[in-house]
């Protein structure tokens, strides 16, 4: 492996997209006033897919989660990627909160 191409893989993705999970998705969708149907024909997508990704089933991923920045941008919705990082009453890596 070169120099070069040891640097490149280390270097962050510029411009990621948010990580959109459940309830972003879902405020998105009720804040542009749209049914789960109206807003996957807007994406191109299946209602079923809007579907799974409100109940968390699945996330938003690649084109259609850079799209969905778009959209909420342009549409005034103010929001925060969900984070990797876990909170203070929650192990690394299950994010599950834990009984005090």
């Amino acid at each position: 492996m070169t120099e070069y191409s040891r640097r490149k893989q280390t270097r962050p993705k510029k411009g990621a997209p948010p990580a959109w999970d459940a309830k972003l998705v879902l405020a998105l969708r009720r804040h542009l006033g749209l049914s789960q149907d109206a807003l996957a024909e807007e994406l191109g997508t299946r209602q079923q897919t809007v579907s799974e990704w409100e109940t968390g089933r699945y996330r938003p991923r690649g084109a259609t989660a850079r799209l969905l920045g778009i959209v909420a941008e342009r549409a005034g919705f103010e929001y925060q990627a969900a984070s990797s990082v876990p909170q203070a009453d929650e192990e690394p890596g299950d994010g599950h909160a834990r009984r005090k």
